[in-house]
């Protein structure tokens, strides 16, 4: 009968070990991520930490010898893996691997407290699908890296009540504002609310759990600053980690509009769980995610954008307030998933398939599993003896780890860092906007070897002034010496 077919599959789920649950997690998600392993940039950002993480290595804290903006501890991450594992794709993308697992898991350690196990290991599974699918998320971004300390702090909080628990989430908070800045909304929120718990719920916590958090989140942010006290450089610490990211909040704001869907589609969800009854807003664990997911929104109207991958930092916690919701659902109205819902769940990484066919295809033209113009250009350079100093990577800027140097200039390590003239004065940059910056790249430094991406625009469409002076410089001084893939190997006309 169905209904002891029913009862079978609710032992069988109820008698599943945690430990069984993390290697399933982990299987699913490296057959997802794996094919990515060979691909050689998914994201500019996450090259640019990769630069980062490698002049680390060599001996350069972040934003002395390159420069970005985000926190150290993102930096601290690649460093780690490159001084451990040499220039490896396969090691970073498996941490990446891990990453996600690390947040499935704890997803759904938090979703048991108020969820079957069943619902809650969906959880997880949809956590890993929502981390891991389309463009970017592909890659190990910087919100991979905090939400993976972020939410075991926030199943600490919400499930251990002793004081080492406690000081330990705090630590993994702490390590959360130190990869990603805009987390401290969320951070300073969940403190409030163990603030009004230590007064108001005495059962849970006291002031000195309070006060063991917060010393631990101060831990870490003071802890990432010591290196720069201890060489004469605290003053970079400041203008880089805090300043500069509120400045450049300030200077690149997107429309309303443009943060408007995340926020009517997390409102309405919200409203109709309250009016419906489906979530209760005095259990503790859904009070815990709430204040989470809030102080994320808010940070996303502080920064005034939200990327794709930004969403990355909300997901888990919406999960469990939406798995909730519908498992209500389901039990009232007597609902039952179609029969062909496993075929859908099958079709959804139907990116990593495509990415399966591709690394086969490239191995079989090309004799390697590695793919992309991250490899085939610095490989093509080599081959061709063409001249590295001063290259300039406009694209495909993973080139110059493959290649051994370095962007010509800090302002140029991110190539989009070169427009954003509002961040110059944090790195000491002699050139005050972005015009000067290129007129210096080009016409001090000339680099023999310019690097575009075939029929796409060089800067980005604002940069009005910026794209006319290259594009009518390149034209003039430079020919195409050769098109790899997507590529355009530019080489300089004139004698340095």
């Amino acid at each position: 009968m169905p209904t002891e077919r029913n009862k079978k599959a609710f032992l069988y789920f109820s008698e599943v070990k945690n430990s069984l649950v993390f290697l399933f997690f982990f299987i699913i998600t490296f057959f997802i991520r794996f094919p990515f392993f060979f691909r050689d940039y998914i994201d500019r950002d996450e090259s640019t930490f990769i630069l980062l993480g490698q002049s680390w290595a060599d001996g350069f804290l972040p934003y002395t010898q390159l420069w970005d903006l985000k926190p150290p501890l993102t930096f601290a991450f690649f460093a780690a893996i490159i001084s451990v594992f040499g220039k490896s794709f396969i090691a970073i993308r498996l941490a990446g691997v891990f990453l996600v697992v690390i947040t499935s898991y704890y997803t759904y350690k938090i979703a048991l407290s108020v969820l079957s196990k069943k619902a809650s290991i969906i959880v997880g599974v949809l956590c890993i699908f929502l981390l891991s699918l389309f463009g970017s998320l592909q890659g190990v971004m910087s919100e991979h890296i905090c939400i993976a300390f972020f939410i075991p702090a926030l199943y600490f909080l919400q499930s251990k009540k002793t004081l080492g628990y406690t000081f330990l989430a705090g630590l993994l908070m702490g390590a959360t504002v130190m990869v990603k800045l805009n987390m401290a909304f969320p951070i300073f929120f969940v403190g409030l609310y163990l603030i009004y718990e230590a007064f108001f719920a005495k059962k849970h916590i006291n002031l000195l759990h309070v006060l063991l958090f917060g010393t631990g989140v101060l831990a870490v942010i003071f802890a990432t600053i010591l290196p720069y006290y201890l060489s004469d450089q605290a003053i970079v610490w400041w203008e880089s980690v805090i300043l500069a990211p509120l400045e450049y909040t300030e200077a690149r704001r997107y429309s309303i509009f443009k943060l408007a869907p995340i926020f009517v589609i997390t409102i309405l969800f919200l409203f109709y769980a309250y009016k419906s009854n489906s979530l209760n807003f005095k259990n503790r664990t859904v009070q815990i995610v709430l204040v989470a997911i809030i102080g994320v929104l808010m940070s996303f109207v502080k920064g005034g954008r939200i990327n794709g991958h930004y969403l990355i930092q909300l997901h888990p916690m919406l999960l469990i307030l939406v798995a909730i919701v519908t498992q209500k659902l389901t039990t009232d109205f007597k609902l039952k998933a179609p029969k062909y819902i496993l075929l859908i769940v099958l079709l959804i990484p139907a990116e990593s398939y495509l990415e399966y066919a591709n690394i086969i295809k490239n191995n079989y033209e090309r004799k390697t599993f590695f793919n992309g113009e991250g490899f085939s250009v610095p490989s093509f350079i080599k081959n061709n003896n063409l001249e590295t100093k001063n290259i300039l990577f406009f694209e495909y800027h993973i080139g110059y780890w493959n290649l051994d140097t370095l962007p010509p200039t800090i302002a140029s390590t991110h190539p989009s860092n070169i427009c954003r003239d509002e961040l110059f004065t944090f790195f000491d940059n002699p050139r005050k906007n972005s015009l000067e910056e290129l007129k210096f790249i080009m016409e001090e430094l000339r680099p023999k070897t310019v690097v575009i991406r075939k029929g796409r625009r060089i800067l980005d469409k604002k940069e009005i002034e910026e794209n006319e002076y290259i594009d009518a410089y390149l034209a003039k001084h430079y020919n195409n010496f050769a098109t790899v893939e997507n590529a355009e190997i530019l080489q300089r006309l004139e004698r340095p």
